[in-house]
């Protein structure tokens, strides 16, 4: 039986490469999960109340392309958040997760060519995994951009080849940054939309982290595009509930871009999307509408930056993140360190390198660990002394 080759230089997936790292060793200590990003604050209480006054919806197939409550909250948060005004039955379409709209935006958006070439996708490198397997789902080449220290932790495409640009057809970015917590700038994003202006391709704004920030609230690349005149379609933007109302199960996000666009992504997903059940809509719907259990939950991360920021005090390399929920710590080995803090504290980690890709013999994160600072307040204070202890001790 013949199998596609797209896929056959993909690594294995950051957890399954994990547990194959550690699985083998005891744990120092009683274990302590700090790896993957799925938040344990509570989810506002009335969660349940309003899955059970809909739950006549699960006997129903949902709304596909989103219920108008849906479409309307999420516009009226977009109104809000960043003060742009945008058709909600237009250009909003509710997501399966946020995962869902990455993957497919991809599919429904990317040309086959770009001027008679294959066409490229651009990915931070660090990056969220979903971004290169959707470029090489439609047959792009994805190119991996460092996000270093030395480029603030997000990519300068700007730097790119001509070349390349010439055959860019989507450029992912994610902001606030994942593993990072790197912000981009009004003139960060005004830059990266006149490029993609200059050269014609299409800006997928991963801001999932939005909502998690220490004191000023993350600029967004809709609002920036809006301030330019730039062409709507030019920036799709896909955000969660996740994180923001600590509700991954849901299944909740959106993804908000000029008319055509969306009208593309709805067309896929008629014939191959899986829309979020009725009941789970209206809880998105009241989730976006309210801001209240927000404030909460930052506040609560705040207290998190605070104990980061004092156990970590006085360590080089340690950079505070601007937002997010994920420490990037400086290791000499990030396999190495990882296997040293399960095995002698317990500690459970991320190697950095897993979320990068080799580019000319440099893989981006391989001198880092991802830390995230998910657990309860005392759980994580206490992991990450056990860290500090277990790797920085001189």
């Amino acid at each position: 039986m013949a199998f596609p080759e797209r896929f056959s230089n993909l690594p294995a997936y950051a957890f399954p490469r994990l547990r194959a790292l550690l699985d083998p060793h005891e744990p120092g200590a009683d274990p302590i999960n700090m790896t993957i990003g799925e938040p344990t604050h509570a989810f506002p209480n009335w969660v349940p109340q309003v899955i059970a006054e809909n739950a006549a919806g699960f006997g129903k197939y949902p709304a596909n392309d989103g219920t108008a409550d849906l479409q309307q909250a999420i516009a009226g948060w977009i109104l809000r958040r960043y003060g742009v005004t945008v058709d909600p039955a237009m250009q909003i379409l509710p997501l399966n997760g946020t995962r869902e709209g990455l993957f497919n935006a991809c599919i429904a958006l990317c040309p086959e060519e770009k001027r008679g070439k294959k066409p490229v996708v651009l990915t931070p490198n660090p990056f969220y995994q979903v971004y290169a397997v959707a470029a090489l789902a439609v047959g792009a080449e994805p190119v991996y951009v460092p996000a270093t220290d030395a480029t603030g932790n997000l990519p300068d495409y700007a730097s790119l080849p001509v070349d390349v640009l010439n055959r860019t057809a989507v450029a992912y970015i994610c902001s606030p940054a994942n593993p990072q917590g790197a912000l981009a700038s009004v003139a960060y994003w005004r830059e990266l939309i006149e490029l993609a202006e200059t050269y014609d391709f299409q800006i997928f704004a991963d801001e999932c982290y939005s909502e998690i920030y220490r004191e000023t609230p993350p600029t967004g690349a809709l609002q920036v595009a809006a301030q330019m005149g730039a062409d709507p379609d030019r920036v799709v933007l896909f955000n969660s509930l996740s994180k923001r109302s600590n509700l991954a199960g849901l299944r909740s996000g959106f993804a908000v871009g000029g008319a055509e666009s969306i009208k593309r992504l709805k067309q896929l997903r008629a014939y191959a999307g899986a829309p979020l059940p009725g009941p789970l809509q209206a809880v998105a719907a009241r989730a976006w509408s309210d801001e209240d259990h927000v404030k909460a939950n930052r506040a609560l991360y705040a207290e998190k930056y605070a104990i980061a920021d004092q156990v970590f005090a006085g360590l080089q390399g340690y950079a505070p993140p601007e937002a997010g929920f994920f420490l990037w710590l400086p290791v000499d080995d990030d396999e190495a360190a990882t296997l040293k803090l399960w095995r002698e504290a317990g500690v459970r980690v991320l190697p950095g390198s897993y979320f990068a890709r080799d580019v000319n013999g440099h893989t981006p994160g391989a001198d880092r660990i991802r830390v995230a600072m998910v657990a309860e307040k005392n759980d994580m204070q206490r992991g990450l002394i056990k860290l500090r202890d277990c790797l920085y001790a001189t």
